[in-house]
């Protein structure tokens, strides 16, 4: 049997108040279920496909939030910042109220593909350094990349403070100053020390895909959607992804 839960409770749980708003807003007619005026707070309805507007504006509910938002270039992705605003003014209320959070951070001058959530378990998938969840980046650089250079970059460069070298999972030449890099692991400014570490300078960084999930051409920058149900899936199927990276193919 499906799920049911009063009205002034579901608004509760979408991050659209206390009880004591959400049952004001109903109250006042200014909630629609499945395209029908509902003023009884106390009126239960079936969480599966439920669709509702409040205030005229359409949601449907969903028990979690996962999104993409295309970050612009001078924000942070804290809720705290320090000396730029917060990506989480892009979002709607209502979900910044349910504490979603960005999974890997991004530099505020680094713009591109951010995921974020509020399913801890997701989360900690996503971000986990086991589960090496590729993603690849728009590396524009100050001085033409030589053949020598991408290779010294997929052959591994030393980092300070790093055991061990650190080598790209895939670099694809886009241009004389412009390469596509495949990174596992989420270092501090790991792009950034890369590149100077080949005597070159990042001058743009932009991330455009994790996973399999590209960022859409269509989402323009400082705007956020939904995850769909595929792109969800083939974030979930982490035993694909680690048999991608096996085989090293390239995203």
């Amino acid at each position: 049997m499906a799920k049911k839960l009063p009205l002034e409770r579901i608004l509760h749980n979408q991050g659209f108040g206390a009880r004591k708003f959400c049952r004001i807003l109903i109250i006042n007619e200014d909630v629609t279920v499945n395209g029908e005026i509902c003023d009884d707070p106390s009126t239960e309805f079936e969480l599966d496909n439920l669709s509702y507007t409040i205030k005229g504006e359409p949601w449907e509910y969903r028990e979690k939030s996962y999104l993409m938002l295309h970050k612009p270039s001078n924000f942070e992705c804290s809720h705290k910042t320090q000396h730029h605003p917060t990506i989480y003014s892009l979002l709607p209320h209502p979900l910044v109220v349910r504490d979603v959070q960005c999974i890997g951070r991004l530099d505020e001058d680094t713009t591109g593909l951010i995921l974020i959530s509020d399913d801890g378990q997701f989360i900690h998938r996503m971000s986990s350094p086991k589960h090496k969840v590729p993603k690849v980046y728009e590396v524009t650089c100050k001085h033409a990349l030589s053949d020598e250079q991408i290779a010294h970059i997929l052959r591994g460069v030393q980092l300070v403070d790093e055991d061990a070298p650190i080598a790209a999972l895939a670099c694809e030449r886009i241009s004389d100053f412009v390469i596509h890099m495949t990174l596992a692991e989420g270092k501090y400014h790991q792009v950034k020390r890369m590149i100077a570490a080949i005597s070159n300078r990042v001058e743009g960084l932009k991330r455009i895909q994790i996973g399999d999930v590209k960022l859409p051409d269509d989402l323009a920058v400082g705007k956020w959607r939904w995850l769909s149900e595929a792109e969800l899936a083939s974030l979930n199927n982490t035993e694909k992804i680690k048999l991608l990276l096996a085989a090293n193919i390239k995203y």
